[in-house]
């Protein structure tokens, strides 16, 4: 059996399996969405008109016994950023598709009028619905009615209140474990994409499923033996390591001890309050208050750096507080209390909104007057304006590059229109070489630095040295090849330091589809990735003065450390 293409005219309504094309065997994730955006969307078509096409792809081995490998890639034309982009996610519904052999959903064409669809996929064929009646309702209580009317064996794909606006900053929502909408492919506003086509929810349900084909059994049990176990011994990765123990917000302290965690704005590098919401006092509260940490994002992870926040006493679960939200929704909007930074995250869940770009639009209307910075209250009225689709909400949905201008803001951290991430790239130069380059628009997954700049993984290399461009670009290279895998790129802690981790990710590959790809591959793999998106990027009109990062980068002096962002326009053009 081969896998199959699940195409999704929204036009007509129709949607059917097809064979999945020879050119598209044995690519999934990042590099199964870029190859079909870049060979099915014009470059130059507007991200929210008839001619985008939204793009759900598992990894190729997602779906199996591989570890922490339940990552699926969300692709298109981004409304934020103008370009190609793929957004990541960690949940079942990933592994669900790659065991019904559904390499990629393509959803095209868009619906005339203004009813909202549920598509229902099954392992025989998919079926559409009416949807209209979760329309303007937040996504915790409707996943809880989705599982009531479909069983809780289903996965579940949506887009939320911020999408139904045609928000920026709206995300494609999936289910965690517990059934709570708190899995995100966030970043890029690709929500808009599907709402903007009259889907609002895909229910993925895997009965009779034949699971994924495995072409060589035995190569591939080696593969994961040895990936297994390097993850075990890096201490990054391994059991009771940092990123099980304290979760993602173990980065907190860490970052802001370097001088790097923003703060108000992306004003300072550091704050004393920062430790109140750090990955240690949260995995303290977590125990104290009966949530659930160590969690895992999808079945199957053996890292476990997720978690279920809950208010005190157990009550009201919100799902997992990644380092990013804590930061965006916390230091960068001056706030340093959890329950505060928690009810913002759950505002951004509900309301289908990544939550780095949340952050970010926050921290620049605080900047313009609509709130005061650490008034955690009035961050969150300014999402119920979201929720209330009132003219304020409209324009926050838009995200951070809108709301700034709007408001008249001059220190908008953005970059192709997409707001940055939690790492200040004046005190750690090599991320800010990624954020400037990447395809995708400002983007700490894309390559992240932070690995040999702070962490001494995969090397070592001075946060304030600005020669980063081939730093930045091997990261990009190896991290599209990860991002194609279906493996959550948290395994390259461990890969990139022991050697035998990495070949068996190349074996698992190789005993899927049958290939005799070596570790050699992996860069020639990743940079054939990067060629198609930054091709499509130059198609859509891209040039070199978009891979910059904002002006204030280079004139603010960041306190404590007083660095500017001082990395040269030739070594940055030098990335690709």
């Amino acid at each position: 059996m081969t896998k199959k293409i699940l195409r999704v005219n929204m036009t007509n309504l129709e949607a059917k399996f097809e064979d999945l094309p020879q050119e598209y065997a044995g690519l999934g994730g990042r590099g199964m969405t870029s190859t079909i955006v870049s060979k099915e969307v014009p470059p130059t078509c507007h991200p929210l008109g008839i001619h985008n096409k939204l793009v759900i792809a598992p990894g190729i081995v997602t779906g199996t016994r591989a570890p922490t490998s339940g990552r699926v890639s969300v692709g298109g034309k981004s409304p934020l950023t103008g370009g190609i982009k793929e957004a990541n996610a960690g949940t079942s519904f990933a592994q669900m598709l790659g065991r019904m052999r559904i390499g990629a959903i393509i959803v095209e064409g868009k619906h005339a009028g203004d009813d909202y669809f549920l598509l229902k996929v099954t392992n025989d064929g998919a079926e559409f619905m009416d949807a209209n009646k979760w329309a303007g309702k937040g996504l915790y209580n409707t996943y809880k009615a989705l599982y009531k009317e479909f069983g809780d064996t289903v996965g579940i794909c949506g887009v939320g209140i911020a999408a139904e606006l045609l928000g920026s900053m709206s995300g494609v929502c999936f289910n965690d474990p517990e059934g709570l909408p708190s899995r995100y492919s966030g970043r890029g506003g690709l929500g808009a994409v599907m709402a903007s086509k009259g889907l609002k929810f895909i229910i993925a349900d895997p009965a009779n499923a034949p699971g994924v084909e495995i072409a060589n059994e035995e190569v591939f049990s080696e593969g994961i033996k040895k990936l297994i176990n390097a993850l075990g011994e890096h201490p990054v990765t391994q059991p009771k390591g940092g990123l099980n123990s304290f979760g993602t917000s173990v980065l907190v302290n860490i970052i802001n001890e370097a001088g790097g965690l923003p703060q108000r704005n992306f004003s300072r590098g550091q704050d004393e309050r920062a430790e109140k919401i750090s990955g240690e006092v949260k995995a303290e509260e977590i125990k104290k208050r009966g949530g659930i940490r160590p969690h895992f994002c999808s079945p199957g992870c053996i890292i476990q750096c997720s978690e279920v926040w809950t208010k005190p006493g157990g009550k009201d679960p919100v799902g997992v507080l990644e380092y990013e939200s804590v930061w965006a929704l916390g230091a960068n909007c001056e706030i340093y209390n959890l329950d505060d930074i928690g009810e913002l995250n759950r505002a951004c869940n509900d309301l289908g909104c990544d939550t780095i770009e949340a952050g970010d639009t926050l921290a620049v209307a605080m900047e313009g007057g609509l709130a005061k910075f650490g008034d955690g209250k009035a961050a969150l009225k300014l999402m119920d304006e979201i929720r209330k689709k009132t003219p304020i909400g409209r324009i926050l949905a838009q995200g951070t590059e809108i709301t700034g201008r709007v408001l008249g803001v001059t220190r908008i951290p953005t970059v192709k229109g997409q707001g940055l991430p939690a790492y200040d790239p004046r005190a750690i130069k090599g991320i800010g070489v990624t954020y400037a380059t990447t395809p995708m628009g400002a983007d700490h997954t894309a390559g992240y630095a932070i690995a040999p700049e702070i962490m001494g993984v995969g090397g070592e290399a001075d946060p304030r040295d600005p020669k980063k461009a081939e730093l930045s670009r091997n990261l990009q290279i190896a991290t599209a090849a990860v991002d194609a895998t279906g493996y959550c790129l948290f395994i390259a802690f461990a890969v990139l330091d022991i050697p035998s981790g990495l070949e068996g990710i190349v074996e698992s590959l190789n005993g899927v589809l049958g290939t005799e790809l070596t570790v050699a591959d992996v860069p020639i793999i990743g940079k054939q990735i990067l060629d198609i998106e930054l091709d499509f990027n130059k198609k859509a009109g891209f040039t070199a003065i978009d891979d910059r990062l904002p002006e204030f980068f280079m004139e603010e002096k960041l306190p404590p450390s007083d660095e500017v962002f001082n990395v040269t326009d030739d070594e940055l053009d030098s990335v690709f």
